[in-house]
């Protein structure tokens, strides 16, 4: 009896020391069975053992784009999904996957700020861009006539961003046209900051990019900002940038004085700060 006792003390200490990888290795062999790929994505600048070299993972996730599946990612603030904004039907899939409501927009990603300009009508100065992006915002702007008409239908506007997420902007610039990107999870549900958060929804993607936590941990998505108006702007959503803001007039970074602290969704007001402080007190809101 007391050999089995000792057996087992030592299976229970091995499936804590392991359990993890386990973890890892189950959810691996599920989405094998399901034909989901899970990928890891290497740490910046690291090279470990058990991790998917980034240039794999970033051949397989546009290839999987191209083909006209709905991947899940990690961004800057929340795991999302995202397929082609160009791919009329990738983006049925992507409202049938999430239960969305059809007249709910989904904002698009592209890798660079001179992207923004083919896809919208920007009526703010390009150092505002600048200031602003890449970073944990999403900016409305009037759509322009290139971007593909059953994205968004119902709303002459639309949502873009630029994560500040190297292998979210890597991506954009692979796949050469931008991306329709929405939170990872059943609408109206919770925001996601694990893969495994949301892993009802594997079987329904064709792959996943396992990034890690994301750090913040808030489960905010980006701050949503209208500037289609010239001269003004409004914030639509507070997000992460706001909760930032906030923290920082608390005493966590000195920002005396940001209007983030207090802002909340409401009417335009007029835009007067100079690009370098604005950062400060516009935010957006998508993943």
């Amino acid at each position: 009896m007391k050999s089995v006792c000792n057996i087992a003390v030592e299976l229970i200490k091995y499936r804590r020391a392991h359990s993890s990888t386990a973890s890892r290795w189950l959810r691996e062999e599920m989405c094998k069975e399901l034909k989901t790929k899970v990928l890891r994505l290497p740490p910046p600048t690291a090279h470990q053992e058990g991790h998917t070299d980034g240039a794999e993972v970033l051949s397989c996730t546009v290839k999987a784009l191209k083909e006209g599946h709905v991947v899940a990612l990690p961004t800057d603030t929340i795991y999302g999904l995202a397929c082609l904004a160009q791919d009329s039907e990738a983006i049925r899939k992507i409202y049938d996957i999430k239960g969305r409501n059809g007249q709910k927009p989904l904002a698009i990603c592209v890798g660079e700020s001179q992207d923004i300009y083919k896809y919208c009508k920007v009526k703010v100065k390009e150092e505002l861009l600048g200031d602003l992006l890449p970073g944990p915002v999403t900016l409305v702007f009037e759509r322009s006539e290139v971007l593909n008409t059953d994205l968004n239908p119902f709303t002459s506007l639309v949502g873009v961003r630029i994560p500040d997420h190297a292998f979210m902007r890597r991506l954009c610039q692979m796949c050469g046209e931008p991306l329709a990107l929405t939170s990872a999870n059943i609408s109206s549900h919770i925001s996601t900051v694990e893969v495994h958060e949301f892993q009802d929804l594997w079987p329904r993607v064709a792959l996943v990019v396992d990034g890690g936590p994301i750090g913040d941990q808030s489960r905010l998505g980006s701050t949503v900002v209208d500037l289609s108006v010239l001269g003004k702007y409004r914030i639509i959503r507070p997000g992460w940038l706001c909760l930032y803001a906030a923290s920082s007039t608390a005493g966590t970074k000195s920002s005396a004085g940001s209007p983030l602290s207090s802002a909340r969704p409401g009417g335009y007001q007029d835009r007067t700060r100079t690009p370098g402080d604005t950062r400060e007190h516009v935010q957006n809101q998508y993943p």
